[in-house]
């Protein structure tokens, strides 16, 4: 490799002295080197440890489609995140992934989730009855209630109790928030486990894994069938015909828990917080619910004539994408777009900065739902990875696209939400979550 296309470095020391800024949020950092250094550098985090951060959309493709054998999650997720939420289809890696994926996927099938869409929709319409009107409230907890209750209802298809819904969020986002100081103050994680707060954290997740084994045992127990993602992941039997052990179930469940509420309440108040700053949007959105109203009950017909609505979700997850890195170790040396990539390199790939690339996107920093029209789609793909892609794209994609739309129907036909000017805030913590997202809505009478 000539000298002119080494990777440029930045140091350890440079790490250091924005380590205050970095725990906060690490974006205007990455992106301030980026601008600098180019698409693709090597952040050092200690001694010997280093990090690639990128935002090259061709490297991307390469790593997660074309050449995705030659890569592995790295230990940001199979063991940082795994000692958290366990060895589910998010951290497990090779022949372990496989089995569970092939087994999992079917409970995800569009035919499967059609059996859930009305319990979605139900749950949808009883959680936004909590908006308050005609004053200024923060939406995030209504959509993270909303968002948390639609995965508990889909999988258990249950009125949890209330003390066990506020541990199992609570730790969700206590545990988050853990896994944040480890993994942007790594030279801190002695003091976390030598000072127990490591093990607190730990804990608070054996306590969740408790309540699920209750409820999974409660459900063997009566032997009713509920036809839901619980019934589904029962049901499910390996190639040898057994069935998942109660560990592995428990560990999935957990998974989708944490994975299934977060991503999906976060785009959620994106989108509504873009909504509230482009009023035209909305409107429009308005007319297309009352016309898919005159036009059919069905819920999925519903989804699938709901093009506009898609298309605005699609843009917000483009500005605000609730997964905005992607991580991967390759097993392999490897070259692409004259990049060369030694065995072991840690890539980061950074989904915010490659869905705001001037190179790959007209007006980035723009909310425009129209880049997503069918007729673009193809073109876009490239460059947009709200689920990833490839072989681990996100199983849960179809199942939150569907939540999301009805939930944004749902809320433009009940209520207007006010025009705000103010800049949207953001917290970038292990998903990219929302700050001070205060909006205004008003009751619809027509």
């Amino acid at each position: 490799m000539n000298e002119s296309q080494k990777i440029p470095e930045v140091s350890f020391l440079k790490f250091l002295n924005h380590a205050g800024s970095i725990l906060k949020n690490p974006l205007p950092f990455h992106e301030k080197n980026f601008n600098k250094l180019g698409d693709i550098f090597r952040l050092k985090i200690g001694f010997g440890k280093s990090v690639l951060f990128c935002r090259d959309a061709i490297l991307l493709n390469h790593v997660l489609q074309k050449n995705q054998k030659n890569y592995t999650k790295s230990s940001i997720q199979t063991k940082d995140v795994a000692k958290y939420v366990g060895k589910g289809l998010l951290t497990a890696e090779g022949e372990v992934w496989q089995k569970q994926r092939k087994l999992i996927q079917p409970a995800f099938h569009k035919s499967q989730l059609m059996l859930l869409l009305d319990t979605i929709q139900n749950t949808i319409s009883a959680e936004l009855e909590n908006i308050q009107t005609d004053r200024p409230i923060d939406i995030f907890p209504v959509f993270n209630d909303l968002a948390f209750q639609t995965v508990v209802k889909s999988i258990f298809n249950i009125e949890m109790e209330a003390k066990d819904v506020k541990v199992l969020q609570h730790t969700t986002e206590a545990t988050q928030s853990m896994l944040v100081q480890e993994l942007r103050q790594p030279f801190l994680v002695w003091w976390f486990e030598l000072s127990g707060k490591t093990k607190r954290h730990l804990d608070m997740t054996d306590n969740s894994r408790a309540i699920l084994r209750r409820l999974v045992a409660e459900r063997i127990q009566s032997k009713d069938r509920r036809d839901d993602l619980l019934d589904m992941l029962l049901d499910a039997k390996y190639e040898d015909g057994s069935t998942m052990e109660e560990s592995q179930l428990i560990d999935e469940i957990l998974i989708l828990f944490a994975a299934g509420h977060e991503t999906t309440s976060n785009a959620l108040t994106f989108c509504t917080e873009l909504l509230a700053r482009h009023p035209a949007v909305q409107n429009k959105i308005f007319e297309e619910v009352r016309n898919i109203k005159q036009e059919t009950n069905n819920l999925m017909e519903r989804i699938k004539m709901a093009s506009y609505t898609k298309q605005v979700i699609e843009e917000a997850m483009r500005l605000y994408p609730p997964a905005y890195f992607i991580d991967r170790v390759n097993k392999e040396n490897d070259e692409c777009n004259g990049v060369f990539l030694p065995k072991g390199s840690n890539l980061l790939f950074s989904v915010y900065e490659i869905h705001r690339h001037k190179d790959f996107w007209e007006d980035p920093t723009a909310f425009k739902p129209e880049r997503f029209a069918k007729e673009n789609a193809l073109k876009l793909s490239k460059h947009y990875y709200p689920f990833g892609a490839g072989p681990r794209m996100c199983i849960g994609n179809n199942f939150a696209m569907y939540e999301m739309v009805l939930a944004i129907l749902s809320l433009v036909e009940k209520y207007e939400i006010v025009e705000k000017k103010s800049p949207i805030e953001i917290k970038p913590l292990i998903t990219l979550k929302p700050k001070n997202a205060i909006l205004e809505f008003k009751l619809r009478y027509e």
